[in-house]
């Protein structure tokens, strides 16, 4: 989700939001989500929930720049990336990996060398394929797990928009009660 400073009474965020892959999300007009949440207290009893689990995203993903190599942050972003999309693929080239992950490319380029030869994974052109995500995961670092953990902790399977839906953050849309949202295609830049 983004515009978490609408529904914490913040009209602006210093932040910007930036697409990595293609697909869809749902928009609402910042006004229109704010009149919501003040109206339905399913979302008074979400948003906040939702907000704590960012919160858990964003300290676990610092401390794994910080603490960890580099094979674990490149496990731990795939295995975020693929709570976004369906399937066991990511669509995302080496250097937007590295971009993203604040390393060199020719780290990313080792690493992925290193999980094909060991059958983890297959990356072509920018396809990253998932071969065996039990060993991506056993590859990964703590955090993932942690920031998983707190996602079904705070918004249980119970509250989700459907069964097997992926929550985690800007990961699932969720459609506000009596809202207006709408899909609206995303454009991938590189």
């Amino acid at each position: 989700m983004i515009g978490v400073p609408v529904v914490m009474d913040g009209d602006t965020t210093p932040n910007r939001a930036v697409v990595l892959s293609r697909g869809h999300a749902y928009g609402i007009d910042a006004a229109a989500l704010k009149c919501k949440f003040e109206q339905h207290s399913g979302l008074q009893h979400l948003l906040p929930r939702y907000t704590l689990a960012l919160i858990t995203q964003i300290s676990q993903t610092s401390v794994s720049t910080r603490h960890h190599v580099i094979e674990q942050q490149f496990c731990r972003w795939l295995l975020q990336c693929l709570e976004l999309v369906p399937g066991n693929q990511v669509m995302m080239t080496q250097e937007l990996v590295a971009t993203v992950l604040g390393v060199r490319r020719e780290g990313i380029t080792d690493v992925a060398s290193r999980l094909r030869n060991a059958g983890i994974l297959n990356y072509v052109r920018g396809r990253i394929t998932i071969l065996d995500r039990a060993r991506l995961e056993a590859c990964s670092c703590e955090c993932y797990a942690e920031i998983k953990r707190e996602y079904e902790r705070l918004l249980p399977a119970s509250g989700r928009p459907e069964a097997g839906t992926r929550l985690m953050p800007g990961y699932a849309a969720r459609r506000a009660p009596g809202s207006r949202a709408h899909r609206t295609p995303i454009q991938a830049t590189r």
